[in-house]
């Protein structure tokens, strides 16, 4: 645990008593702070109660008196589509908000961390897809490299939950819209920044909010290198916004797809090759092809992240090539889960919006694809492109006609739930066809989260005869 500084003898609130709120709690309470918790959901609150947490209820009158910071765990919206009423209330009062993100940064400057030898360094990952494989592929990679790291934030961790890091020591932090939205601190020495499509809109007020969020990571505090994608406009502007000059070396603008010219510091990948390039010249290389855990262009963008922040860190591309071919990919994220008869079966459930599901579509060739739960805005527009790829669609959940009116001409089936999809798709899979589920929509619908809908297309493969 990482005791937050600067709060002793404060009087702080922390709103939403899941994992973060409880993590920070701990670590408010570990720094010295007066700590207050509160959750408008009976369940959590005698559950954070059973731990000692000591419950404030922030509905009644005067419930800011004398608190000095609320902090907001990531899901409690605090603008759009309307600030929740504890959020409001402390606004009126003058409280002013924060997150454990923010609380993160906040303590690892006054920690007393940069006296080390090798004072710890944080890379922090955000962008619309591909943050959690870009975040495991960089820890995997240093790991491989003998250098102590630890992972967290959206993913696995809370990052008050974290270990102290030692000398020597790297954070590898997976931050979302949420998460950077709020934090009053954001100094990471590394930000990566994958891609940007659109999704949690409502959240943000639309597209511009989305975008703002993501970009306060470099803004806020401003890292020492960026790693940027330039694939899209949002990126491309993001990356002119943090180069002094063409040549500019804090800068590392990646790609998928497209060659990168110009004398600053570039990495991309095309047809399967990553390149990198400095001053004009290729410096590495590497072949990505026959990487199992690394599939498809998107997975490729991933790694020209995860090899431009690690080599920003001084590893030798021999090095990050070596962990690359050893990187086992994530569950529910282009997960090889089985063979039955020639055909391969894939579980992308993490692709929970369109944009991340087209990507799925392109890294294959003949799919049998599993698609539908709770629909997004926009709908499926973006997928149409690799429709191409689809040889027959087998749609599930609360917007399967939805999606069966937006794929136009591609044959397709209203299977309803994923047992049904999965035998249907089993049946009529033939030799050298994949089964992928790539939903392009949340799981809420029918699932808890995506990791139980991608648990069950796991099971219902592993349930077909042989």
């Amino acid at each position: 645990m990482i005791a937050v500084r600067g709060v002793t003898g404060q009087r702080i609130a922390v709103l939403g008593l899941g994992r973060s709120g409880l993590a920070a709690l701990r670590a408010l309470a570990a720094g010295g702070a007066e700590t207050l918790g509160w959750d408008d959901s009976p369940e959590a609150r005698a559950s954070a109660e059973a731990e000692g947490v000591h419950l404030h209820d922030l509905s009644r009158p005067g419930a800011f008196e004398g608190v000095a910071a609320l902090i907001v765990s990531p899901g409690i919206p605090h603008l759009y589509p309307a600030p929740n009423r504890h959020v409001a209330a402390a606004m009126a009062a003058g409280v002013p908000l924060d997150n454990d993100v923010g609380l993160f940064f906040r303590s690892l400057a006054q920690g007393g961390f940069a006296e080390m030898d090798s004072p710890p360094r944080v890379i922090a990952v955000t962008g619309s897809n591909g943050k959690s494989t870009t975040t495991a592929l960089i820890a995997h990679i240093l790991q491989a490299a003998g250098r102590p790291v630890q992972t967290g934030g959206n993913i696995g961790t809370g990052v008050l939950a974290l270990e102290p890091p030692g000398d020597g020591a790297v954070v590898v932090l997976e931050l979302s819209s949420y998460q950077t939205e709020l934090a009053r601190a954001l100094t990471p020495d590394i930000a990566v920044f994958t891609n940007l499509s659109p999704d949690h809109l409502d959240r943000h007020g639309g597209m511009g909010g989305y975008f703002a969020a993501k970009r306060r990571l470099f803004a806020e505090g401003g890292p020492d290198r960026a790693v940027i994608g330039v694939d899209e406009p949002e990126g491309r502007f993001l990356a002119n916004q943090m180069a002094e000059g063409p040549a500019d070396a804090r800068l590392i603008r990646i790609s998928s797809g497209q060659k990168l010219a110009g004398p600053g510091w570039s990495v991309f990948a095309r047809k399967g090759f990553l390149a990198e390039w400095r001053r004009g010249r290729q410096v590495a290389a590497c072949d990505l092809r026959a990487m199992p855990g690394l599939p498809g262009a998107h997975n490729h963008q991933n790694a020209c992240a995860a090899w431009a922040a690690t080599r920003a860190l001084g590893l030798a591309p021999d090095t990050i090539a070596q962990a690359l071919a050893s990187f086992a990919g994530l569950p529910h994220r282009s997960q090889r889960v089985g063979e039955r008869r020639g055909v391969i079966f894939v579980n992308d459930s993490k692709a929970t919006n369109a944009e991340a599901a087209a990507r799925a579509l392109a890294a294959f060739g003949r799919i049998r694809w599993i698609a539908g739960g709770l629909g997004k805005d926009g709908g499926i527009a973006a997928v149409r492109p690799q429709l191409g790829n689809v040889v027959k669609a087998y749609l599930i959940g609360h917007s399967a006609r939805e999606f069966a009116l937006q794929i136009g001409e591609t044959p397709h089936e209203i299977c309803e739930t994923m047992e049904r999809a999965v035998a249907r798709a089993a049946a009529e899979a033939g030799p050298g066809e994949v089964v992928l589920l790539a939903p392009a929509a949340a799981s809420f619908d029918q699932y808890p989260d995506f990791e139980a809908r991608g648990a069950d297309f796991i099971a219902c493969v592993s349930a077909l005869p042989a």
